[in-house]
Formats: C-alpha cells, sequence, structure tokens
C-alpha cells in the first residue's frame, strides 16, 4: 500500500499589514523591554546608593520616562502580538511567512547576545573588584529579562504559542501584571505628579534665592554696603531684574540685613532637600570648584532662612576708576 506524500505547509504572502504589525510588535516590545530595565536600574540606584556615583535626579525624570513609556507600549505590544496570533489562527500559513522569521530570529538573537554581553560584564566587573549588591542586581535583572524573552520566542518559533493560545495569554497577563507592579512602584519613590509639581517649585526657589544672593554680593562688592531692599539689587543699565518673588505664592521673598556685612534670605519650601547623593547611574570623577560664600542650599519643609557673610579676603570690592 503506498503512502500519500506529505504536503509542505503553504507560506502565505506578506502583506504591507503583516509587514507593519510585525514592525510596531517589535518596537513595542523592545521599547517596552528597555524601559523596564531602566526603570529597575533606577529603582537599584535609589535603593543602593554607591559613593562612586553621581548624584540622582531630584526629579526622577528616567523613572517617569520608563514609566510613561511603560504605560503606552507594554499594552500596545500585548494587543499587537495577540492580533498576530490571532491572524495566524484564520490563515495558519502566516506562520510561515519571511517577515514573521526574521522578527523571531532577530529577536532571539538580541536576547542571546544580551545574554552574552552580560556575563562578560559580569565576570570583567567581578575580576575588577567591583562585587557590590547594586551591581550584582543590575547583572540579574539584565539575565533574567534578557533570558525570558529568549525562551518565549524560542518557544514562538517552535510554534507552541500557536498550538496553545490560552497559555500564550495567561503569558500576556503576566507581563501586564508585572508592568503594573514597576509602575506603581514608581510612584512610592519618585511621589505623585502633584509632588513632582511641588518639587520643581522648590528647585526654581532655590534658583532664585541663588541669583539673589549673587546680586547682593555683587551689589556690596560695588558700593561696599549692602542694599537696603532687594528692589536695590536691579540693573537699570542692563535691565537685569532678578526674581524677587515666590512662584508659587507671589509673595516676595524675604531679605534681612543683620550685621554690615551679613544678610539672611528666606523662602517657604514644600519639601526638605532629598538626600540624592550616590543615586546617579554613572561612575563619577573627583572635580575641584572654585569655593562659593556658604554655597549650602540644604533646607527643612515650610520657612527656610539660609544665613550669608561676606567674607572681604575672598570677595574683594570692585576698583574704583581714578
Amino acid at each position: 500500500m503506498e503512502t500519500a506524500p506529505v504536503t509542505p505547509p503553504t507560506t502565505s504572502r506578506t502583506t504591507p499589514k503583516d509587514f507593519f504589525l510585525w514592525a510596531g510588535a517589535l518596537v513595542a516590545l523592545y521599547g517596552a523591554t528597555i524601559s523596564f530595565i531602566t526603570l529597575l536600574f533606577e529603582y537599584i540606584n535609589r535603593a543602593y546608593p554607591d559613593p562612586l556615583a553621581y548624584s540622582g535626579d531630584v526629579f526622577g525624570t528616567a523613572v517617569r520616562i520608563s514609566m510613561a513609556t511603560l504605560i503606552v507600549l507594554t499594552p500596545l505590544a500585548i494587543v499587537l502580538f495577540r492580533l498576530i496570533r490571532s491572524t495566524i489562527e484564520v490563515e495558519p500559513g502566516k506562520a510561515m511567512i519571511w517577515v514573521r522569521r526574521w522578527a523571531l530570529v532577530l529577536t532571539l538573537f538580541i536576547a542571546g547576545a544580551t545574554v552574552a554581553i552580560d556575563l562578560i560584564t559580569l565576570i570583567n566587573y567581578f575580576l575588577s573588584g567591583e562585587t557590590t549588591i547594586r551591581f550584582l542586581l543590575k547583572v540579574a535583572v539584565v539575565l533574567l529579562v534578557a533570558s525570558a524573552v529568549f525562551m518565549h520566542f524560542l518557544a514562538d518559533i517552535k510554534g507552541y504559542w500557536v498550538m496553545f493560545p490560552k497559555r500564550a495569554n495567561l503569558i500576556g497577563i503576566a507581563v501586564a501584571l508585572v508592568a503594573a507592579l514597576a509602575i506603581v512602584s514608581g510612584f512610592f519613590i519618585v511621589g505623585t505628579p502633584k509632588d513632582a509639581r511641588l518639587i520643581r517649585f522648590d528647585q526654581q526657589k532655590e534658583q532664585d534665592l541663588q541669583s539673589l544672593q549673587y546680586q547682593v554680593l555683587n551689589y556690596w562688592q560695588s558700593k561696599e554696603v549692602l542694599p537696603a531692599t532687594l528692589e536695590m539689587t536691579k540693573d537699570p543699565m542692563s535691565g537685569y531684574t532678578p526674581a524677587m518673588k515666590d512662584p508659587q505664592t507671589g509673595e516676595t521673598y524675604v531679605y534681612e540685613i543683620t550685621g554690615d556685612m551679613s544678610f539672611k534670605l528666606c523662602a517657604d519650601f514644600n519639601f526638605e532637600t532629598q538626600d540624592m547623593s550616590g543615586k546617579g547611574a554613572y561612575p563619577d570623577r573627583a572635580v575641584s570648584y572654585p569655593s562659593e560664600m556658604n554655597n549650602n542650599w540644604e533646607h527643612g519643609a515650610g520657612e527656610t532662612c539660609f544665613e550669608r557673610t561676606i567674607d572681604p579676603e575672598i570677595y574683594r570690592p570692585y576698583a574704583k576708576p581714578l
């Protein structure tokens, strides 16, 4: 008895819809994955400060950008991959189109290369004596995420998710929950949008006081007497007018002369100064800067005054024309 030849699966034609579905799905996948890793890195930086790192960003810019990217790209990637699988269920030949094969192999290559580079980096830093918890956690995050992506798409190449669509849906739900947990954690670390605005107000107040301090110092160096009011620090020739009002309340900053060469500046702050030292992402170098007059702007919540005393040996009066 003759055996009927096995008919190979028919490959469907790749349409523009197929191409852009896969292009959009990969962009969403890569963007969400990178943002997820960046978000976890920022959490690790804040939980384990390193004295050899830059000071962290008090506004949490990297955290907020990663959160926004995850909020948009994670559901987009899940929906696009679900749409692709439903298309394959209707037309099995879509599983053989070139754009799908290239996309899966490319993703496997990137994930595998990431794992290899991650391990090389681990060994290199270990040999250099870098064995901090901060570094090891970052290596573990990259290794776990890249391995998960690799295993998922390796199963996809073998048709596992096409054969078991319900399991694929469960994976999508699990990914959404993990992303949601990472996003919600961000609000506990960098605060709510309302907190972010209040922090921006505090930052602006610090900059205003620094500018006012410079103007008062410049006035004393020019006339060897402190200005009686902040209005006197205006420069009518250049048209420069320092910010003398609190941007949040509209009230004029407090300026008070406390001696022949001493004064204080006060403002009402929303939060105390956050200690962000060592919570940055990159190694730092020791840099020497010229000393400035009592250049300390740390403050608590509520009204804070900064006492300043001019040292005439450092800030000499300007030479008078003959």
